[in-house]
């Protein structure tokens, strides 16, 4: 089972509805979070340990990721998809785009 870890910055919009369309997904399991201090539900180091793939939306994110996390990332792989915070929550093109730009990293 591979254990996809999805971060934007509020986790508000994008992480989630990654989260959320890939749910039911075989063969992975997947959570989401958000970078900043005040994210609904804000990065951890656990989250981090658990993860297989760490999968952020913007190369800030991987840049700030490295910044704060580094010691908890392991060597672990980061992609970043180039999705920017122009979508709501489960917006139909937001979706398209995860759905697209997630497909190597889905078995």
């Amino acid at each position: 089972m591979r254990r996809l870890l999805f971060i934007c910055s509020q986790n508000k919009l994008r992480s989630p509805t990654a989260e959320s369309i890939f749910a039911d997904h075989p063969g992975i399991e997947v959570d989401s979070a958000g970078l900043n201090n005040d994210a609904i539900v804000p990065l951890s180091h656990e989250q981090l340990r658990w993860a297989d793939t760490i999968i952020v939306m913007e190369t800030t994110h991987r840049t700030r990721l490295n910044r704060n996390f580094s010691k908890s990332l392991g060597g672990k792989r980061i992609a970043v998809l180039g999705i920017p915070d122009n979508y709501e929550y489960m917006d139909e093109e937001l979706i398209r785009l995860l759905k697209s730009k997630c497909r190597p990293y889905l078995p």
